[in-house]
């Protein structure tokens, strides 16, 4: 496996490496197109009136982009979680072939991405682009560490975790978006449900926290249950339009300049705890999820304005998605009572293998090379987003590079040439299930783990194979695998194959991170099945 050469490496023999075909950096032409990437967090593809006539939320500023681009309706995400989802939007991988295989990582978690590998930053500035992050990270960060502090290189499973008492937060992160080619951050560590509750700006927190108990509950009015080290600029519930107000800042500062930028925005909303604030707070009439989600569309619409006023938006590729489905902490009753049903006409919710679980709104608006009113009902993946990029600025990847990545430059043309034919899906619980055409196979739900380790405990026995046609029954309620024993095996061969391979795409057959899958070998019963 060839190894991407560090940032300094590749300034220092950029040349040398462009003949051999690893970097091929050069400089961007005027006319490449700025990139911005908004990821919003748990919220489901019924939450988007653009998706759902009969949403009791209206999403006008959303609606609008997917009108004057291009809407998706047969998205998915990788995982049906946050963490796995944001390593494969940036690496172009499956969070699986790493070590980690369920549930995510926390906010004294280490780095899961390694040095490594290629982050689509990386390689947007190597071929001259400014890059920045705005907003929840949750891939894991290398704390510095007060003396006796246990250190970690990268993340090797759901027990690494930094001491939250030994971190010392006066000195820079050792490891954070700035080594994963970013030249500007500003984050929270996770979600906002997870300590530390400080803001990271370029690997540095920006001011000193203390215990939360040290405040007094009638000044910070979440201490009764969020738990943990807290800056004293950090309130819960201006997050999310401080990370807004900090994208649009970084748009009209780099909007006018000649060099291309790419922004990845990753909000923190509308995930748990769910904040609206004025003039949100109530304005739904349904319950607060609804008024999180018009907040999130008036503060989204906010970044579009700044696109507007900069005058970059003829090329500017935009990029709206979920990082997975709504969660049931929504409140799925109170909703559906009110006639709203975030997850749309899907089964299944954040965490889930079911359609509801990763099936989310995709909408992609840049004037130059999409078609205003465009609607593509092709499935797509949101690891595709590092071989699109690629192409954008014509690189063309190594083998142990975006290993599950297709270009979606095809889709956006409206031309033959889109390359991926099936899609991997994976579970909080580490669960697989795997896409081709119209059929969906699931596999061994009963094997899921939970996050310590210990088998899940089911309410009831489910079958080891669930196999559903989504053009007949895209509620999946008709479990066809007895039916269908050939396409079962088809669907788990190919699966197979491509977890052995370490990659979906064509290419030389890659080494995954961790090669350990014990309950994978227990799904799949490999007997009788080729593994080449």
């Amino acid at each position: 496996m060839i190894l991407k050469p560090k940032k300094s490496i590749i300034l220092l023999f950029v040349g040398f490496l462009s003949l051999l075909g690893r970097s091929q950096t050069h400089s961007s032409s005027d006319n490449a197109p700025n990139i911005i990437y908004i990821l919003a967090d748990d919220l489901g593809i019924g939450d988007l009136s653009i998706y759902n006539e009969n949403s009791k939320i209206k999403t006008p500023n959303l609606d609008q982009m997917g009108g004057q681009g291009m809407m998706f309706t047969d998205a998915h995400t990788s995982s049906s979680v946050c963490t796995p989802t944001r390593y494969g939007i940036l690496t172009g991988r499956y969070n699986w072939r790493t070590p980690l295989k369920q549930f995510v990582t926390w906010g004294n978690s280490p780095m899961l991405i390694k040095d490594d590998r290629l982050t689509v930053a990386d390689m947007l500035k190597q071929h001259g682009y400014k890059t920045a992050v705005v907003g929840k990270w949750h891939l894991g960060l290398n704390w510095s560490m007060k003396e006796g502090g246990k250190e970690y290189e990268n993340y090797t499973g759901i027990e690494d975790r930094f001491d939250p008492s030994l971190i010392n937060y006066e000195k820079p992160l050792k490891k954070g978006a700035l080594d994963l080619g970013f030249d500007y951050s500003y984050l929270i560590s996770a979600s906002l449900n997870m300590p530390p509750y400080v803001y990271i700006e370029n690997d540095q927190v920006v001011r000193q926290p203390y215990q939360v108990s040290e405040r007094k509950k009638d000044e910070y009015p979440y201490a009764n249950w969020i738990k943990g080290d807290i800056s004293p600029d950090f309130k819960h519930e201006e997050v999310l339009p401080v990370f807004v107000d900090k994208a649009v800042s970084y748009i009209q500062e780099n909007g006018r300049k000649q060099k291309p930028f790419f922004l990845y925005i990753p909000l923190p909303a509308p995930h748990n705890p769910i904040l609206p604030i004025a003039p949100w707070k109530g304005k739904s009439k349904i319950n607060p999820y609804a008024d999180f989600v018009l907040m999130i569309d008036d503060l989204v619409g906010k970044i579009f304005e700044a696109i507007e006023k900069s005058g970059i938006a003829e090329n500017t590729m935009v990029i709206f998605t979920s990082d997975n489905g709504c969660a049931k902490n929504a409140n799925f009753s109170v909703l559906k009572a009110k006639g709203h049903n975030p997850s749309y006409i899907y089964r299944g919710s954040k965490g889930s293998y079911y359609e509801g679980g990763h099936r989310v709104p995709f909408l992609v608006k840049w004037p130059e090379k999409i078609k205003p009113g465009s609607i593509s009902d092709t499935a797509v993946c949101t690891t595709d987003f590092m071989a699109t990029c690629a192409e954008i600025v014509g690189y063309r990847l190594q083998d142990d590079e975006g290993e599950d990545s297709y270009s979606m430059m095809p889709l956006f043309q409206q031309r033959e040439g889109y390359q991926r034919t099936s899609i991997v899906h994976h579970s909080l619980r580490g669960i697989f299930a795997i896409r081709k055409g119209n059929w969906k196979l699931i596999l061994s739900p009963n094997s899921g783990i939970l996050p310590n380790g210990k088998p899940e405990k089911l309410p009831e026995k489910l079958p080891e194979y669930m196999l559903y046609n989504l053009e007949e029954d895209i509620g999946e309620t008709k479990n066809v695998a007895a039916q269908y024993p050939d396409k079962v095996r088809e669907l788990k061969e190919l699966l197979i194959r491509q977890i052995h391979d370490g990659r979906s795409t064509p290419g030389k057959k890659q080494a995954n991170d961790s090669i350990s899958f014990p309950w994978v070998q227990a799904q799949f019963a490999f007997q009788g099945v080729s593994d080449k």
